[in-house]
């Protein structure tokens, strides 16, 4: 008896906890002393939260180091996984994941799982949820309830909106107004092309009616909505704050119209994290496969809308560090490589408005986006952000304190350092157009040299930088031709000179004006 006494004490003396590398795993160490080379399990990637339908197959995926390798095995906290028809575990060898398969789930498979990482070192575990959705029968709901019940029933399940007619409204647009504030509304308006929407209010306040008596019944407020966008942490996030009348409601999220899976743990994508009212969605390094039309539902009521965008843009010029005295104002730019409407400014983890401390603009071109930060404060010091779909760029803004014994602060010089020189050439070269007889048209390019290279218009080879007729324009190396009203004397051949004394470069295009013959083109290009 003493002696299985001291084997016990001993074996609780030497069950060490130890922290993972990956949030939510818990690794217990067997011995007091590990050898050199050797080291306890732990998990590298820990499997995610599923949600699945009824019928369908749910997987559970996991990925373990340590020496010697690990034995991986699976609970779950109701039952067993014993039994080969229900439950199939496999290791995948390319892909180096340990899998556990569960074909043709049912409800009473809804559980939390655990995955079990053992060598004779220590052990890692973590524990993830299975939730599986019932499936209802079509006919059956058919013959109980209705014809109209049923289409009212697919509306609600298929979440899947249909495509814009030829001259109406894309539906989309109605539901993102649905869940933004009122201040968005004239810029997801843009993105729409509906300049103006101004008629659409009276509607718009019928279907916010009807949306919120739908809310109602699950949820008892719902405000502070924010619609999708990029974060300076890399993430993709929107939120909303609600407080649901029964905190045990499903909560789903769809794309497109198909149900997605998430975790609530920072590793899942996408992730949900709740604090108090406060539901915020994450997509982890999104890429471009994540853009998509994303629906918030509580139960069978929408919450949120919103739409994610992944535009292929990259930086040409990115926004470089400032400097201002406190009561002046400070400018960051940046130039894109594709034209955007609009970009996301951010100080922080705080996205920017429009409005009295900040002034956001672009350019005609759509491809030179500025911010002014108005009569800077020495609060206003920091790291701003310019994110264009998923790419960042960042740089940061200095305020110095005014001398309050002076009226100017005088700067002091400092040894610049010389830039290596080079001769021009074209980031990106102008493309070749088609425009309309009557409409504005923008063709523009991106150079760069040093010294900056001087830029010269042609086109049919006359010099257009001393007409009055076309507005051309060079910030930041991005060279930009305006045609405010095309007519038959702009069709032809438009061609970019840029010289400085290292060199010479040019590229052209050809611009073809709608409604000219073919005989009036061959005209104007000899």
């Amino acid at each position: 008896m003493k002696l299985f006494l001291t084997d016990i004490f001993c074996s609780i003396t030497v069950a060490i906890k130890k922290r993972s590398r990956v949030p939510g795993v818990m690794i217990t160490q067997y011995v007091e002393q590990i050898p050199l080379g050797k080291s306890t399990p732990d998990f590298t990637r820990k499997p995610m939260a599923t949600t699945v339908q009824e019928g369908k197959k749910a997987l559970f995926k996991a990925m373990v180091n340590g020496d010697p390798e690990p034995t991986v095995t699976w609970e779950r906290n109701k039952g067993e996984v014993n039994d080969e028809e229900m439950y199939k575990t496999r290791y995948d060898e390319r892909a180096r994941e340990h899998i556990l398969e569960m074909p043709n789930v049912k409800p009473d498979q809804s559980d939390t799982y655990k995955c079990f990482a053992t060598n004779e070192y220590g052990v890692a575990v973590c524990t993830v949820t299975l939730k599986v959705v019932e499936g209802k029968k079509d006919t059956q709901y058919y013959n109980d309830q209705g014809p109209q019940d049923f289409r009212s029933m697919l509306k609600k399940t298929k979440k899947q909106l249909p495509p814009p007619k030829e001259g109406e409204i894309d539906p989309k647009l109605w539901e993102l107004l649905l869940s933004a504030p009122k201040k968005d509304y004239e810029k997801i308006c843009f993105d729409f092309g509906v300049t103006d929407f101004r008629w659409m209010l009276k509607r718009l306040k019928q279907l916010k009616k009807e949306r919120e008596d739908e809310q109602a019944k699950v949820v008892e407020k719902v405000e502070n909505v924010k619609q999708i966008e990029v974060k300076p942490n890399g993430k993709a996030e929107f939120s909303v704050d609600m407080t649901l009348w029964d905190p045990n409601s499903e909560i789903n999220l769809y794309k497109d119209g198909k149900l997605v899976p998430y975790g609530c743990d920072e590793n899942s994508k996408p992730c949900l994290m709740k604090t108090g009212t406060k539901y915020v969605f994450s997509i982890k390094d999104p890429q471009p496969e994540d853009a998509g039309f994303y629906q918030l539902d509580v139960e069978e009521a929408n919450i949120l809308s919103t739409e994610f965008q992944v535009p292929a843009v990259e930086f040409i010029a990115k926004i470089k560090d400032a400097k201002a005295v406190e009561s002046e104002d400070a400018i960051f730019q940046c130039v894109l490589s594709t034209p955007l409407n609009r970009i996301t400014w951010s100080i922080e983890e705080n996205s920017l408005d429009d409005g009295d401390k900040y002034e956001i603009t672009v350019s005609e071109d759509k491809l030179i986006h500025t911010l002014r930060v108005k009569n800077c404060e020495m609060k206003d010091n920091g790291k701003y952000y310019a994110i264009a779909g998923i790419t960042t760029s960042s740089a940061s803004l200095t305020v110095e304190a005014r001398d309050p014994m002076n009226k100017f602060k005088v700067g002091i010089s400092e040894n610049k350092t010389m830039n290596m020189q080079s001769p021009p050439s074209f980031i990106v070269p102008l493309k070749m157009r088609t425009a309309p007889q009557g409409y504005e048209c923008c063709m523009s390019c991106a150079v760069k040299g040093d010294p900056a290279p001087r830029v010269t218009w042609y086109c049919n080879n006359m010099s257009l930088n001393t007409n009055p007729n076309y507005y051309i324009s060079n910030i930041c190396g991005v060279c930009s031709l305006l045609i405010l009203r095309v007519g038959q004397k702009d069709n032809g051949e438009y061609k970019v000179v840029i010289e400085n004394q290292l060199g010479t470069a040019e590229c052209s295009m050809t611009l073809n004006v709608r409604g000219i013959s073919m005989v009036q083109q061959s005209y104007f290009l000899s």
